[in-house]
């Protein structure tokens, strides 16, 4: 008899590439906005989503589970809890010394449209037949 119980050693949710993401139509399902999470470079403050990628390199792949890090991003989804988001994962300006951030930029009505259905099909339970 197998039981329903998660293995807490079990690694946690997928990795979200973000280069690859670059340009990409995104619809993000944001769950939760964590604090003070310790990282190799620091305390940080990431959101955990799940990301849907209805584009790009990635199209139509889920990503579940995630923590954005980025801070201009995740600043951008910290207030979303609950909803979900649509946009294009794009790179702001570089100040100097410093990496460009990441940033989830507005979308056209026909990306609205595009990422409407993506995400009915993505999160649509699948039924296979016997």
């Amino acid at each position: 008899m197998t039981t329903p119980f998660a293995d807490p050693s079990a690694p946690g949710g997928d990795k979200l590439p973000l280069p690859e993401l670059n340009n990409a139509l995104l619809v993000i399902e944001v769950t939760e906005a964590l604090r003070n999470v310790s990282t190799a470079f620091g305390d940080s403050d990431p959101v955990r989503c799940t990301v849907h990628a209805v584009d790009g390199v990635h199209a139509n792949k889920t990503f579940d589970d995630t923590l954005i890090f980025p801070k201009v991003l995740a600043s951008q989804l910290r207030d979303k809890v609950g909803q979900v988001v649509v946009g294009r994962l794009g790179q702001g300006v570089a100040k100097p010394g410093q990496s460009a951030p990441w940033t989830l930029n507005s979308v056209t009505a026909a990306d609205k449209e595009a990422a409407a259905a993506a995400y009915q099909r993505l999160t649509q339970p699948q039924i296979s037949e016997l």
